[in-house]
């Protein structure tokens, strides 16, 4: 290294090689340790690993029996899930501790060096989607949180080291089903005020902007997950009397991520250094839905906790009812997959190829 101004100081010219070699330090550490250094993940309740329970007016909260019947002491942690969900699993597919919830730092904690989960039950793209929910995270607020934990990672890598640490981080962003769900529902005051295309380009122009922010953060490795069958989910399907997934729904949820596609592709194009990782979630969920028998599946109609037709008609609360073999169902409440279907699909973002993943898999975007 090359020194812009000679150092006659004896004292100084040793302080100088003790920056430089700790900088080195932690630049090679953060660099080569691990090919993923950490994992910051962002969305709704699909991989709320517990900000919500931070939310003290919020109802959209797991943190009660029989959520976590499976998790290791049948701890309910706040996971809409019998027990894992798809934040456990992708961090264990990138040999990382899953993310710690953003609200569960307290004030002036320094944040965890390998990611913060910032994924809050029902929010959506749109602010107001959460609404009905009185208190959730939006994924605005997401990436303004997100914005805190690069400042502190300043302060303490300093600039060069932390952009390199953000630059080959995982950021996966799973959203939009709340959204979607929110216009589908019966009774639903946005499809008086938009048309479902309306919708939709509003939905992805917004979305375009938050990844855009995202990336001038430095966020430069993403994960983004379209949207799934939202019309199969028991919720939606308890309006038909046959239990069948919601034609609609899942006809502007397949529109969406059409959309959704487009518009990842135009922002690499804009974004220079940024990498994407498309899953196509809607896909592999009609593949499995096709033949459900082939996956170990024998019930994707009914959700395995509550009560009422298809377990539909009450959520999942410590009074409802649970199936007591939660591998061959797909559900596990009105919304949410069961832990085993959700480790499928992120065997499947991992490793899987196209139809289900575009242009490159987690793997190959852990890699690069």
């Amino acid at each position: 290294m090359v020194f812009a101004t000679p150092i006659n100081n004896v004292g100084a010219a040793i302080t100088m090689f003790v920056n430089v070699f700790v900088f080195t330090m932690l630049r090679t550490s953060v660099c080569n340790a691990q090919a993923v250094p950490a994992l910051y993940m962002l969305g709704d309740s699909l991989v709320d690993v517990g900000n919500n329970n931070y939310l003290p007016l919020s109802v959209a909260k797991a943190n009660f029996p029989h959520n976590g019947v499976d998790f290791p002491n049948r701890k309910f942690t706040g996971r809409f899930s019998n027990g894992e969900n798809a934040a456990d699993f992708i961090a264990k597919k990138l040999g990382l501790r899953t993310s710690p919830p953003y609200l569960s730092l307290t004030d002036g904690t320094t944040p965890p060096i390998t990611g913060v989960s910032f994924a809050s039950g029902s929010s959506g793209i749109l602010n107001e989607t959460g609404q009905p929910y009185i208190q959730y995270i939006s994924l605005a607020q997401q990436v303004d949180y997100f914005s805190l934990v690069r400042d502190k990672l300043v302060q303490q890598l300093g600039p060069s080291v932390a952009q390199v640490h953000l630059s080959k981080s995982i950021f996966p962003i799973v959203i939009a089903s709340n959204d979607l769900i929110t216009y589908f529902t019966v009774g639903s005051l946005v499809s008086r005020k938009y048309t479902p295309q309306r919708y939709i380009d509003l939905l992805l122009s917004n979305y375009k902007g938050l990844l855009k922010t995202l990336y001038a953060l430095g966020a430069q490795k993403m994960v983004v997950t379209g949207a799934p069958t939202i019309g199969c989910c028991p919720s939606l399907r308890k309006s038909s009397r046959t239990g069948e997934c919601n034609a609609e729904a899942n006809f502007w949820s397949k529109k969406y991520n059409d959309g959704l596609k487009v518009m990842l592709q135009e922002l690499k194009s804009e974004s220079l250094g940024l990498n994407y990782a498309y899953f196509d979630i809607y896909s592999a969920m009609i593949n499995l839905f096709l033949s459900p028998e082939t996956y170990g599946f024998t019930n994707i109609k009914e959700a395995c906790c509550g009560l009422g037709y298809l377990n539909a008609d009450v959520p999942c609360i410590p009074t409802s009812t649970f199936c007591l073999n939660r591998r061959n169902h797909f559900f596990w409440d009105l919304y949410h997959p069961t832990e085993v279907a959700a480790s499928m699909f992120i065997d499947i973002m991992y490793n899987g190829t196209q139809p289900y993943m575009f242009p490159i898999n987690l793997k190959q975007l852990a890699d690069i």
